[in-house]
């Protein structure tokens, strides 16, 4: 920042600070004529540089407010950023190439347009797509320019946020529009931007800084090709910048996690609230050549703090019966709101995890939201009063209940809750849910609400009844919601589940362990043919000579083929359906990829890859777990689910774990996400 510019930016907060000691605490400390001195250079440095702040004293703009917030589409996206907990994976990325490493705020991301060194335009990131126009409320701001000297088209991303300090003066003072209080600075900040009066935003002390340039000032050579001079060149034109450090090519983990240190006491000693930090390359040129996925850019990684834990009290259990048997617990605890969403129930695994915890009813808890995406209740703050609270009876249909002891992690035994009753009423509707999923038979539009109205109905016994409805097709005209267009469309979609694949049809079966991973390798081997799997499966064909099949699931495929109920319905239900033949058929029907996998599916085999067992393991961000087996597919590998001698990679993402430890230890070959979508693009 120029000295010029650093001068305006003082001024404006004095005159401020002299502004609210006289007109607000009626105790100024400086004279009128050193407050006019003062009033008089400010005024006097704007008319020279063309930088006036949108809090300055000399602006008297008022304060509109809006009906609405229009939409606005941005025609440069903006998109979000793969996502990491682990400092490995930014050694990866910053393995070859400079980077910077900038604090995550943890606010709403705005971007600023600028025509002719006016600001015309406000808007939010919305879904990186379309966002809100809130150019009303830029004014509002503490620190936007309003006017700058650059006259070219400027378009630049940031962060709209509150300090922490701020947050605490204004938390007990303010409600949402739901009536409570706000939880977080974030929160507050995002309802605060999108205020649709002016007036009000100027009160909650929003500030922005820039991140991102998007278009304009490319024309300046001193820039050159560097991401730090260009937003080092924006506090010119008095843009405050997101903190940031430069991270060399090649730096370690120690290097890496040294700055992150640096940086977190910056922003606790600047008062600003983060997330977590962001790493870009240095390189504009290099950065635009990594291209982006239809989620996010590739020039770039978010590295997420460890999940944030919110207290609250926890009340009870509701027990869930499952097709398998397994009744399982979830927690039900005191509202709690977690990354802008209310929670108020968690899974709690089984009957060891519940012991381990020592909850009881009443007692405070820690809840987080795993990965960012899955509640999960971390930690009891109230030990020491532990109460059963497993059922003797299946919550569903009243049978006893048993307790089943396994193995789990590292020899530990895990104790479960089981319902032996194969008719249990929960059990059945739950077996008819998984055969109509999208990954088994996918009937669209066929919720657990209908099939349960349909098997109280009695029209439903087997799965071949489902291709038999018509025969009650007054009865289910007339249930609550149905009608004649909805019979129809629910006929037709279940016709369209009879053109089907092999993989489909083997997942729907419900074979325990054996999902689309498994039925895809035996697809595979059996050439597309049920006929040749039953008669392996009844010859005790030892399937574990297949790379990704284990003792157990070879074992469960000839525990189901020697059970005759098992047999007849595999052969009767085959005469409702059209298999679709041939290897294009399959990996264009059997809808292996989930949409957003879609972007990686091009192109057939790798020659790096082919031949090879690759294991994928952790969250990934660019790809579902169905949808990463089936791009290794398309490479002309095999997706393996456990990591043995025979596996050649091992594609790593979050929460590794124990796949990780067995890979180091046998020597195969790690890649991190992008490292694998790297290899198959060259």
């Amino acid at each position: 920042m120029s000295k010029t510019t650093e001068r305006i930016h003082e001024l404006v907060d004095k005159l401020n600070q002299y502004r609210d000691e006289y007109y607000n605490k009626n105790a100024p400390s400086v004279s009128d004529a050193v407050y006019d001195h003062l009033y008089d250079e400010l005024e006097r440095l704007e008319k020279e540089t063309g930088i006036i702040l949108s809090n300055s004293p000399t602006q008297t703009v008022g304060y509109k407010a809006v009906s609405s917030l229009e939409k606005v589409q941005h025609h440069i996206p903006l998109l979000s950023l793969a996502k990491t907990k682990m400092v490995s994976e930014l050694v990866s990325f910053v393995k070859d190439h400079a980077a910077l490493l900038m604090l995550k705020l943890d606010g709403l991301t705005v971007k600023l347009v600028y025509k002719d060194g006016k600001l015309v335009e406000g808007s939010t990131r919305g879904d990186g797509d379309e966002g809100e126009l809130i150019t009303h409320n830029i004014a509002a701001f503490r620190n936007v320019p309003l006017a700058i000297p650059y006259k070219e088209n400027l378009e630049l991303s940031g962060e709209g946020f509150i300090h922490k300090s701020a947050f605490e003066r204004l938390k007990d003072t303010l409600t949402g529009s739901d009536g409570k209080p706000y939880r977080n600075a974030r929160n507050l900040a995002s309802g605060s931007i999108r205020c649709l009066d002016a007036g009000i935003c100027r009160e909650r002390e929003i500030s922005f800084f820039a991140f991102n340039v998007l278009e304009g000032m490319a024309e300046f050579g001193d820039i050159k090709d560097s991401r730090s001079a260009l937003l080092l060149s924006m506090t010119d034109y008095g843009f405050g910048i997101c903190p940031f450090v430069p991270i060399p090519a090649g730096a370690t983990a120690e290097e890496i996690e040294k700055q992150i240190q640096n940086l977190l006491e910056l922003a606790e000693i600047s008062d600003i609230p983060i997330d977590g930090m962001v790493m870009r390359y240095d390189s504009l040129s290099y950065s635009a050549s990594l291209g982006r996925t239809g989620h996010h850019y590739n020039d770039g990684i978010a590295f997420k703090f460890e999940d944030d834990t919110y207290e609250t009290v926890f009340r009870s259990i509701e027990w869930q019966t499952g097709r398998s048997g397994e009744i399982a617990p979830v927690a039900l605890f005191d509202t709690v709101e977690i990354d802008g969403c209310e929670v108020s129930r968690a899974s709690l695994h089984n009957l060891t995890f519940i012991k381990n915890l020592e909850l009881h009813p009443g007692c405070r808890i820690l809840v987080s939201k795993r990965n960012m995406i899955i509640p999960h209740v971390e930690e009891n703050l109230d030990r020491g009063n532990y109460q059963d609270m497993a059922p003797q009876a299946c919550p569903c249909c009243g049978r006893p209940a048993r307790i089943y002891s396994r193995a789990g992690d590292k020899g530990r035994m895990v104790e479960t809750l089981h319902c032996d009753n194969p008719e249990c009423g929960s059990r059945v509707l739950q077996r008819f849910v998984h055969f109509a999923e999208k990954k088994a038979m996918n009937i669209r539009g066929l919720s657990e609400a209908t099939l349960d109205q349909l098997i109280q109905l009695g029209a439903l016994k087997t799965y071949q009844d489902l291709y038999h409805l018509d025969r009650y097709r007054d009865e289910i005209i007339a249930l609550e919601g149905f009608g004649e267009k909805s019979y129809e469309n629910l006929i037709a979609s279940i016709n369209e589940s009879r053109n089907t694949t092999f993989v489909r049809f083997v997942v729907a079966m419900d074979i325990p362990l054996i999902g689309r991973t498994a039925s895809r390798i035996l697809d595979g081997h059996f050439h597309g043919s049920l006929r040749e799997l039953r008669l392996a499966a009844l010859d005790r064909f030892d399937f574990t000579c297949l790379e990704g099949i284990g003792d157990i699931m070879s074992s469960n495929l000839h525990e189901w083929f020697r059970n005759p109920d098992h047999l007849l319905l595999w052969g009767s239900l085959q005469k409702e359906l059209h298999f679709e033949n041939g290897l294009d058929a399959k990996a264009s029907g059997n809808g292996e990829r989930a949409g957003k996998d879609s972007a990686h599916m091009n192109g057939t085999n790798n020659s790096t890859f082919a031949g090879c067992t690759i294991v994928a393991t952790g969250k990934l961000e660019n790809f579902t777990r169905d949808g990463i087996n089936a791009r290794i597919i398309s490479l002309g590998a095999t997706p393996g689910s456990s990591v043995t001698k025979k596996t050649d990679y091992l594609i790593c993402g979050e929460k590794a774990g124990s796949k990780l430890a067995k890979a180091q230890q046998l020597g195969v070959k790690i890649l991190t996400e992008q490292e694998f979508l790297d290899m198959i693009a060259s």
